[in-house]
């Protein structure tokens, strides 16, 4: 499986350069907030296998106000090493590997707790 190169983003994580791309529209599921947010990543070139990650979070578009944030560059970079410490090769061809974010797993990546957003609530 390999993700669509258009509409996926380019980052560089510790001198290695993947591709990760979070979905245009959301899933039925997703959009009424049955399933969270959810993004693959892989090499950028070459085959390996790739990385599903599902996050604590809504999309931000959910229909149903559920609790979000923004996902970003620093986060992708995160959840990579991550993977890569819990044993993800991405050099090595294979199944796709799960890696399911928990609250406790994104305060450690962040750093500090997180600070959802309320789609509903927004001004």
């Amino acid at each position: 499986m390999a993700i669509v190169s258009k509409g996926s983003r380019l980052i560089t994580v510790d001198g290695v350069a993947y591709r990760w791309r979070i979905r245009r529209k959301p899933t039925y599921w997703q959009a009424i907030g049955q399933e969270p947010l959810t993004m693959p990543i892989e090499l950028a070139e070459g085959p390996g296998p790739v990385l599903l990650v599902s996050l604590p979070f809504s999309r931000p578009d959910a229909w149903v106000g559920e609790r979000t944030m923004a996902v970003r560059p620093a986060l992708v970079a995160e959840v990579i090493r991550t993977a890569l410490r819990r044993g993800w090769d991405p050099c090595r061809p294979g199944r796709a590997l799960d890696l399911d974010v928990t609250e406790d797993d994104l305060t450690a990546m962040l750093g500090t707790p997180p600070v959802y957003e309320v789609p509903f609530a927004r001004r």
